[in-house]
């Protein structure tokens, strides 16, 4: 029997229907492998992987084989987003056996769920010196059934090698002192320099193709350059943003990025739809526009929440986790565009949009083609002898026109999972973009999430859970949360907080911070385990310290740290937080571009974090006008009322004007009353 049939993830449902007997990764599947003394098949992919489907096209469906499988193994399909724990431990085996890892993950495990081997994509046949699927079975049954002995050897290396894969990170050979001691200035410039040695100067970004939005390394350069007065960096990040939304990688119709371009210059897309990057690129495009108000920026951050509105939302307030890259089989087929469709539907407007977007009758994809800008409006309206308004207007009814037709289309698949780290990603997203634009609706949409989130994601007993589906309307969350569910989670609760100045979420962001505590740490390196100490079906813990497709949880853990130790006088979060930036200061120091995000939050240790506190019956209004200014390394607090639990607005009596008040580690200027010489003396640390 497949028992994926009982499951909730969208992808396993996907496999459902294949002949092999799949479990997903249950006690019940573990328990048989230990009873029956088989190995364990292992395979792990996600939705919107082309490859994935693509095997089990020729594979898990294929009945021979099928069979085979049934009888030599215990098999369990895995979607990644849903246990990215074990994906860690089983994609370091891959990577340590090959060199190199990706999806499908195919790893062959003892009995006991210990990875003796694996790999990635198998064909049906030999070919490009790969065995086909069924010669590998073949070769691991045997040499489980022949030399068990050799398979414990790899076993025991192979667990040992994923448990300390990002321990050879850790600072150990450090001289020993306070991390405000060891990251100093020069070593942020030091950091700057090689982020921007990286950095592609010909089409935004950094390093070459596949080409990846580096969000993280993009957040370093905005507050690198809020202290240090370095306008190339903040330039690189605006030159970036903008190549990307004029590329491929952005949909050009209906709004929101692709997951990642196979071209140097932003063209041609792998055509999923995260939810994360997502969440990320409108979060650093509204950072970005309290620098700079770009109506192309503006654009972008209107059109990708309209589209996530749309394509990715659930009405109760989740977000969706994905759109694939495939329809009817074929990538890319809903987004691209044959030369005479375009003149079909847009008739007599057809000639210059097709200039505007870079249509030919050759394509520039595959005898297709994709929808991208190499012009700038302003100068293209120009070209065309009209005012650029009238270009804006003309543009969007071709674009509505063209949208309404491939609405016509076989749309890609949804993945509908709804995970806790990215819904509070996308939290963040949207309390950023209100903070950047006053847009009501951003707000309100945040909150309606964090309450979804609240409602459907919590347990009573305090803790959470990582996913969730709604199965003919009925919700069912499965899986404990991991730490980043936890970090991401608290960081959104503290932006919620500066959308509502409400201080209940500051008591719950550090609830949260408390029961990471309790549950992941690791008292011997002072960081934290990706896993909680309640959690037993996983053969081991890590430590994951990088950044990836999403920041390291405890890199964001390490910055939540420090904004709670502001804003509730905690001076325990600091003292962890320095403590963790000890242990990771030679990753940071040595692979800047992997560490961002911690790098990120250590620029804080050479300026202090503004303190922003603003009392009085317009502390709201002038909290808003304050997060518009181009200052990201900050904590703002608000009241209308005399507030004395929270240190930064103890003692700050309530007067006929608002006061703002500008600190730094608890220390204040005198009080101002406007908005103007609050941003002078801000101004003092920042150039805008």
């Amino acid at each position: 029997m497949n028992h994926l049939q009982f499951e909730t993830s969208p992808y396993l449902l996907q496999h459902a229907n294949n002949p092999v007997e799949w479990y997903a990764w249950k006690p019940e599947a573990l328990a048989r492998a230990k009873r029956e003394n088989k190995p364990i098949l292992v395979s792990v992919g996600y939705s919107t992987c082309h490859w994935c489907h693509v095997m089990e096209r020729e594979s898990f469906e294929d009945s021979d084989i099928a069979a085979y499988m049934n009888e030599h193994f215990i098999n369990i399909k895995i979607d990644r987003e849903e246990r990215p724990d074990l994906d860690q431990i089983f994609m370091e085996a891959c990577i340590a056996i090959s060199g190199s890892g990706g999806w499908p993950l195919n790893c062959f495990l003892t009995p006991d769920g210990r990875p003796f081997y694996a790999g990635t994509y198998y064909p049906p046949r030999p070919a490009g010196n790969r065995p086909s699927w069924i010669q590998l079975l073949m070769h691991m049954a045997k040499i489980f059934r022949e030399e068990r002995d050799k398979v414990e050897i790899q076993a025991k290396k192979l667990a040992k090698t994923a448990a300390g894969s990002g321990r050879v990170f850790f600072s150990d050979d450090l001289a020993p002192g306070q991390l405000d001691n060891l990251f100093v200035e020069e070593l942020a410039d030091e950091l700057y320099e090689k982020m921007m040695k990286q950095a592609d100067h010909k089409h935004g970004g950094f390093g070459g193709a596949p080409k990846f939005p580096t969000v993280m390394s993009m957040e370093y350069l905005m507050v690198y350059h809020e202290l240090k007065d370095k306008p190339e960096g903040l330039e690189h990040v605006r030159f970036s943003l903008e190549k990307m939304i004029r590329g491929g990688i952005y949909d050009q119709l209906g709004g929101g990025f692709a997951r990642y371009a196979t071209d140097n210059a932003w063209l041609i897309p792998h055509f999923e739809k995260m939810l994360y990057d997502n969440a990320l690129l409108v979060g650093v495009l509204s950072d970005y526009l309290r620098y700079d108000s770009q109506p192309l920026f503006r654009m972008a951050i209107k059109e990708t929440l309209a589209f996530i509105e749309r394509e990715m939302s659930h009405e109760g307030g989740g977000f969706y986790s994905a759109l694939d890259a495939d329809s009817e089989g074929i990538e890319g087929k809903f987004y691209v565009w044959d030369y005479g469709e375009i003149y079909e539907v847009l008739d007599d407007d057809a000639q210059w949009f097709c200039r505007f977007y870079g249509v030919s009758p050759s394509g520039n994809w595959e005898y297709t083609n994709i929808l991208w800008r190499p012009h700038v409006l302003e100068d293209f309206a120009k070209a065309e002898g009209i005012k650029v308004e009238e270009l804006v207007s003309k543009l969007e009814s071709a674009k509505q026109k063209l949208f309404q037709e491939r609405a016509t289309k076989v749309r890609p698949g949804l993945d509908y999972k709804i995970l806790l780290a990215w819904n509070a990603l996308m939290c963040i997203a949207y309390a950023k973009a209100y903070k950047a634009t006053a847009e009501e609706t951003y707000k309100a949409r945040a909150l309606k999430n964090m309450n979804f989130l609240e409602q459907n994601m919590k347990k009573a007993n305090g803790a959470w859970y990582r996913s969730g589906t709604y199965d003919a309307g009925v919700w069912k969350p499965q899986y404990e949360a991991f730490l980043e569910d936890y970090t991401y989670l608290a960081e959104a609760m503290l932006e919620v907080y500066e959308l509502t100045f409400d201080t209940t979420w500051i008591g719950k962001a550090a609830d949260l911070c408390d029961r990471i505590i309790r549950d992941f740490f690791d008292s011997e390196s002072d960081l934290y385990y990706f896993t909680g100490n309640k959690q037993e079906d996983v053969p081991l813990r890590r430590i994951d310290i990088m950044d990836n497709a999403i920041p390291s949880g405890n890199a964001v853990l390490f910055e939540v740290f420090q904004r709670l130790a502001i804003l509730t006088g905690r001076e325990d979060y600091q003292e962890r937080a320095q403590k963790m930036g000890q242990q990771v200061l030679k990753g940071v120091s040595t692979y800047p571009g992997s560490f961002a995000r911690w790098a990120k939050g250590m620029l804080s240790l050479i300026k202090p974090v503004k303190e922003i506190a603003i009392v009085g019956s317009e502390a709201m209004v002038f909290a808003q006008k304050i997060q518009q200014l181009p200052l990201l390394n900050r904590v703002v607090m608000a009241t209308r009322e005399e507030e004395q639990t929270f240190p930064l607005l103890a003692n700050r009596p309530v007067r006929a004007a608002t006061q703002i008040y500008i600190c730094e580690n608890f220390t204040c200027q005198r009080p101002v009353e406007t908005i103007a010489a609050a941003a002078e003396l801000l101004g003092q640390a920042i150039k805008y």
